[in-house]
């Protein structure tokens, strides 16, 4: 057997630039990337196999652990996660710092491969800058953090050990069912340490992603349920557009005269304009969506986790008789709210299910039209707001959607009221071109995925949509974008505040407390003083970037298009008036609202959640 002698760190960069993957006869490199800041526990071992040359993993300096992750992140995602990136930290805070980043791609379903330093495997310098040293266990450090929010978690405390690691690692990376965070943690001292690796380690590896077709029992049983239905619905999740089943989807529903209603991972699979597309569902829904979910008596679930804005906290689906037809890769969503699971590929079920349910026709009629038709007016008028106080959130949307943006601009957001606004009014003309995070609703991901977006198709303009709130939470990788000279538009919605959770707080009856950008009163010693004003171009003139301010959508309009026009990154500060979001269009959601307080506005609202909740579905 041939060997050849590298570090461990050295071997580990060898064997990401020889990984491919491949889907539908298309073979690609998967690993591309790594964003990372180096410290002292990756400098010297990983910085070294990096900074040598010979290998085709590009470095991205990241300026915050989390937003390189979410860097990452965003460039598998929009890669429809047959590409992706690593990502590298020191120990300690720099580790810790990505733990966040590792939740948001594990409940998305998103290939990362995380590499945090670790503590010293032979133990000899303990306790070691930056180590959380705990005297009951020694083996437990910092990134052992990492195990509740990975889909995969290993140590490699001896340089032989990276082979089984890696393999693992790879193994969930590329499995659609499993895929999301991969945290493998590597001892700072195991990094320097050489070893006689075989070459048969380092060979090309081509991982086949396979489709999983579902049976002719399943088909059969979908079929009968799919008949027996007057009204079905079926809701596009995620599993949908990684599936590439967009087209198979479309035929589904133009078959039966089926309606469809988007999540937001699925949304964008299918253009807006669909006879059949009725928008967003759930929470963050369309009127048109969640009236004719109330009605539907069979809900097929392709591809989505049947989270509890997409269900309304399992209240959305009100038919008696209702009945639910799972179609996951993962047995786990498949499985949910008592469903008739179909554990299998989408594209292959629904081509299947299409062809098995031949003659079939639903009982909706008219009632699809209508509700669309109806729903398109109320956008138009929620688009064209002209309020003589200000500048109208949904405004700013449609000025970029209808008017300022090219149809394929890739539009992305990821927290606070405007992934509500958009998963509701936003007209995507082309697929793929909508890029949202809501599965953690993550505040910060929104500018760094934009970059690693961007790195992705740099051919396309790509537009991070963020409220102040996500603005001033995590926006450092704008740094990053001047220096790699990537051209992302950044629109900061500046309503002064995290405005989403004030009108929740106050829906249930509590004053607005805490969440308004209010600086602290000094007779009352509360945050309700006067309003704390920022100027978030300048800001990113600082950074580089070019800052435009605007308060009207006539500036607005000139600004996105000095933007577009623009070499480098531009940042938009839109002062957007407070409470011009959208709103609730007949959906409900299950909070834990407090049944006893000193303000009986509170535990009205109680007693009222307390009713509807007990109108949800319970299982």
């Amino acid at each position: 057997m041939k060997t050849i002698r590298l570090t461990m760190a050295q071997a580990l960069v060898k064997f990401l630039d020889a990984q491919y993957v491949e889907f539908d006869g298309r073979e690609n490199k998967f690993v591309t990337g790594m964003f990372g800041i180096f410290g002292h526990g990756c400098v010297v071992g990983l910085g070294e196999a990096l900074a040598a040359k010979g290998h085709g993993i590009r470095f991205y300096q990241a300026k915050n652990e989390q937003g390189g992750a979410h860097a990452a992140m965003g460039y598998a995602k929009q890669n429809n996660r047959l590409r992706m990136m690593a990502a590298t930290s020191s120990i300690g805070p720099g580790a810790l710092n990505m733990v966040t980043a590792a939740a948001t791609a594990t409940v998305n379903h998103i290939p990362v491969l995380l590499l945090p330093s670790d503590s010293y495997a032979c133990r000899q310098p303990d306790p070691v800058l930056q180590q959380v040293e705990l005297p009951d266990d020694p083996t437990n450090t910092a990134n052992d953090a990492f195990r509740a929010v990975s889909r995969y978690w290993d140590r490699v405390n001896r340089p032989e050990q990276l082979m089984t690691a890696m393999i693992n690692a790879f193994r969930v990376l590329t499995d659609p069912a499993e895929t999301g965070a991969v945290t493998v943690a590597l001892p700072q001292d195991v990094q320097g340490e050489a070893y006689d690796y075989p070459e048969e380690f380092f060979r090309k590896r081509v991982h086949h992603i396979e489709r999983r077709i579902p049976t002719a029992a399943q088909i059969d049983r979908a079929a009968a349920l799919l008949r027996a239905a007057k009204k079905p619905l079926v809701i596009c999740g995620g599993g949908v557009r990684y599936s590439a089943a967009g087209e198979a989807l479309e035929q589904f529903c133009a078959s039966f005269r089926i309606p469809f209603a988007e999540t937001q991972a699925g949304k964008g699979t299918v253009l807006w304009d669909n006879p059949y597309n009725l928008s967003g569902i759930g929470t963050t829904g369309s009127l048109a969506a969640n009236k004719l979910a109330k009605e539907a008596d069979l809900i097929i679930a392709a591809g989505t986790r049947l989270g509890d804005f997409t269900t309304c906290s399992k209240w959305l689906f009100q038919n008696p008789a209702v009945k639910i037809l799972g179609i996951n890769l993962a047995s786990s969503d498949a499985y949910k709210m008592d469903a008739e699971p179909i554990v299998a590929d989408a594209k292959l079920t629904l081509e299947a299910l299409t062809g098995a349910a031949a003659g079939y026709s639903s009982s909706w009629g008219d009632k699809i039209k209508a509700a669309k038709d109806e729903w398109n007016r109320e956008v138009d008028r929620l688009y064209a707001i002209d309020d003589s106080q200000g500048l109208a959130q949904s405004r700013v949307l449609g000025e970029l959607n209808d008017v300022c943006l090219p149809r394929d601009a890739i539009a992305l957001s990821g927290s606070g009221s405007i992934p509500s606004d958009m998963q509701r009014v936003w007209r995507t003309r082309v697929p793929g071109a909508y890029h949202m995070e809501y599965g953690f609703s993550c505040m910060g991901y929104e500018i760094a995925a934009a970059l690693g977006v961007k790195i992705g198709f740099p051919d396309r303009e790509v537009v991070a949509i963020v409220g102040d709130g996500a603005y001033t939470m995590l926006h450092t990788e704008l740094l990053t974008a001047v220096q790699e000279k990537q051209k992302i538009i950044v629109v900061v919605c500046d309503n002064a505040g995290f405005h989403c959770i004030d009108n929740l707080q106050h829906s249930q009856g509590i004053d607005h407390f805490g969440n308004e950008w209010k600086a602290r009163d000094a007779a009352s010693g509360r945050l309700e003083g006067a309003s704390v004003q920022v100027d978030y171009a300048k800001n990113a003139e600082s950074w580089g970037a070019i800052g435009l301010r605007v308060r009207t959508a006539a500036e607005f309009r000139e600004a996105v298009k000095t933007a577009l026009a623009a070499d480098r990154p531009v940042v938009i500060d839109a002062k957007v008036l407070p409470k011009s979001m959208t709103n609730g269009y007949e959906s409900w959601w299950r909070v834990g609202t407090a049944q006893v307080s000193q303000n009986p506005e509170v535990e009205k609202a109680a007693r009222e959640m307390a009713a509807e909740t007990a109108r949800a579905k319970q299982f």
